[in-house]
């Protein structure tokens, strides 16, 4: 009886956009097991309609219970995904702890490179997962559907979700899409991304590359404490961060504690420029993805309306304070 019973451990969503609202949901069968593999596709009006039709097209019964994997093409995202994640919800065997991911590019190809024998690419993609959430590591975003539910129906913030593109065998982590509610509306990459990760969970960031001063700097652990006026016209942000210099271009020569102390001095205040740059992208966007609003709650009071937070954090005055303490360099006098 067991063997008859296959669980499924991610789909894929895509489409929404045609005259029939119709999305095409897939998955890879089977899952786990050293077996030839093959991707199921069906093009339905609802989600659980489609894992009812899995079950018309293959020998043994698919269970959703399992799933720990929902991949979202960007097309769908930005239409909103409430009704998707809604649908999910609505099945009380569905783990909230399973991840969401935005696609870019044919997933269902990149899903077709991978049907050997011998892989296991669903299991590899939900090990890979795991293991960035696992050790904090800001190389990549992870978001659960409890997290990700957690912001969208606060009162004052917005969800964030990871970008990856499909592109032939390879799945390639791309930056961080920003959501207006259940609606994707931005994207970040590169440095950009780098610094969200520092700002939004305080995460450790292997290396973060700063070409603009010929410097790379690694091991990066960063502590961030946010302080709102009480009138909400200005934030403060202190940002301590400790690491290292991995690389010094040829440039950005350093010969003595002087020298030292200018560039980290010019890298505090690289770096404070990027985080207001990447907190007017917020405010103009009227996009709170860093949770800032939820600052503004306390104890037996009225929560702010998001109209009330919107109109004070598009305006808002941001205030912000590098602290950079590098490992000394053994060959500088």
């Amino acid at each position: 009886m067991i063997e008859e019973i296959t669980p499924i451990i991610f789909w894929a969503v895509q489409g929404g956009g045609e005259e029939d609202g119709k999305i095409t949901i897939s998955t890879l069968v089977p899952p786990l097991i050293k077996e030839k593999k093959r991707v199921l596709s069906l093009k339905v009006s609802l989600l659980n309609e489609g894992n009812k039709g899995f079950n018309l097209t293959y020998y043994n019964e698919l269970k959703a219970g399992q799933i720990r994997l929902l991949f979202v093409d960007e097309a769908y995202a930005k239409r909103g995904l409430a009704r998707l994640i809604n649908t999910v919800l609505t099945d009380p065997n569905i783990s909230q702890r399973l991840y969401l991911v935005i696609t870019k590019g044919n997933f269902n190809e990149f899903l077709a490179k991978h049907l050997g024998e011998t892989d296991n690419i669903d299991y590899y993609l939900y090990r890979m997962f795991k293991h960035y959430e696992k050790k904090k590591q800001g190389e990549i975003t992870v978001v659960n559907l409890h997290q990700f539910m957690k912001m969208l129906y606060s009162q004052v913030s917005d969800p964030q979700l990871p970008v990856f593109r499909a592109e032939g065998e390879q799945f390639l982590y791309e930056g961080t899409a920003f959501f207006d509610r259940d609606s994707m509306v931005a994207e970040i990459r590169g440095k950009d991304d780098q610094i969200n990760q520092l700002l939004y969970r305080d995460r450790f960031v292997r290396y973060l590359v700063l070409p603009d001063l010929a410097v790379t700097l690694g091991h990066i652990r960063a502590h961030t404490s946010k302080k709102l006026n009480p009138d909400l016209s200005s934030l403060t942000i202190d940002i301590d961060v400790k690491g290292r210099i991995d690389e010094l271009n040829s440039l950005a020569r350093i010969e003595d504690t002087f020298q030292f102390a200018a560039l980290t001095q010019k890298i505090e205040r690289y770096l404070e420029e990027k985080v207001i740059r990447l907190l007017s992208q917020m405010q103009k966007l009227q996009i709170d993805p860093l949770q800032i609003g939820g600052m503004t709650t306390k104890p037996f009071s009225k929560p702010i309306s998001r109209d009330t937070w919107d109109r004070h954090w598009s305006t808002m005055k941001i205030n912000v304070k590098v602290r950079l303490h590098l490992e000394p360099l053994t060959k500088v006098k």
